[in-house]
């Protein structure tokens, strides 16, 4: 059975895009709908803009969400999924690319996700950090402990989780966790406290517009963040799709659940290759590639 994955944040490069658009004429139109609907032309930025470019909130999202539907879209009859999933924002780019949401959608939610997350970062600083070498159930142990707010918000692998919240209470857990076993504690360059309870205003501001963007049924189950269960429910998508903000990535869950399922063969599709190497990190015999 064929699984399609689909990146989140972090994956973007320079250049992205940018032989997508030069070799299908498909794909252009796409891209030139994209600039239409965004009111500025994030082509540019994608194709030739810098590193810092693309680590603008308004262009890193739209930009990778981009490049991978485009993608997708751009297979043809060749883009057969038995089942998807997507990392963090990689979830709407799941659902476009499965049917069960339109592109203009889709792209009108993640731009409006990535200015509620920029919004709830300023008004509530917080941070990010990556733990590695220890049991999830001892990360969210030590969390716990801490005062203030820290959580586990990205379950990316076994041995690999990421931990998220205030800048003191991140800090705090990293101390803890080395002390308690952990190979590394490693501070993430990142804007925000994402997934965890500080993007609530983010949340808050994004459920209006997930509740009335249309959800149809998907040509597949998709495999959602929050609860890691292939659904095909619209009501249910919809409401694990609000809740995305303020939850955990339940990626180690979701790779596992999608073996166990019948997924044989593993299929990144769009930029970077982080996906392809986490399952081999469940199951070095799974089969991987890209799109």
């Amino acid at each position: 059975m064929n699984a399609y994955v689909f990146p989140g944040q972090g994956s973007q490069f320079p250049g992205m895009g940018k032989d997508l658009y030069e070799s299908d004429a498909n794909a252009r139109v796409f891209f030139e709908h994209a600039n239409n609907i965004l009111g500025f032309n994030i082509t540019d930025i994608m194709f030739g803009g810098s590193e810092e470019d693309l680590r603008q909130t308004k262009v890193t999202q739209p930009a990778i969400f981009l490049h991978s539907v485009i993608k997708a879209k751009t297979m043809g009859d060749a883009f057969r999924p038995d089942m998807v999933a997507g990392h963090s924002l990689g979830e709407f780019s799941a659902l476009v690319a499965a049917g069960a949401m339109e592109f203009s959608d889709g792209l009108k939610l993640v731009a409006a996700r990535a200015n509620a997350m920029q919004k709830a970062c300023e008004s509530r600083p917080g941070t990010m950090a990556a733990i590695l070498g220890m049991e999830d159930e001892k990360v969210e142990e030590v969390c716990a402990s801490i005062d203030g707010v820290v959580v586990a918000a990205n379950y990316n692998c076994p041995g690999q989780l990421v931990i998220s919240g205030t800048v003191d209470a991140v800090n705090a857990a990293c101390g803890a966790l080395k002390a308690a076993g952990a190979k590394r504690a490693l501070l993430l360059p990142v804007g925000g406290a994402f997934h965890s309870p500080l993007m609530e205003p983010a949340r808050a501001e994004l459920e209006d517009a997930i509740a009335y963007t249309p959800i149809h049924d998907p040509r597949c189950p998709i495999y959602q963040n929050v609860d890691a269960v292939g659904r095909k429910d619209p009501a249910r998508i919809k409401a694990n799709l609000i809740a995305q903000l303020t939850a955990p990535v339940r990626w180690t869950q979701t790779m596992r659940n999608m073996l166990a399922d019948g997924a044989t063969n593993i299929v990144e599709c769009g930029p970077g290759n982080v996906l392809q190497g986490l399952f081999k990190k469940v199951d070095r015999a799974v089969a991987t590639s890209a799109a």
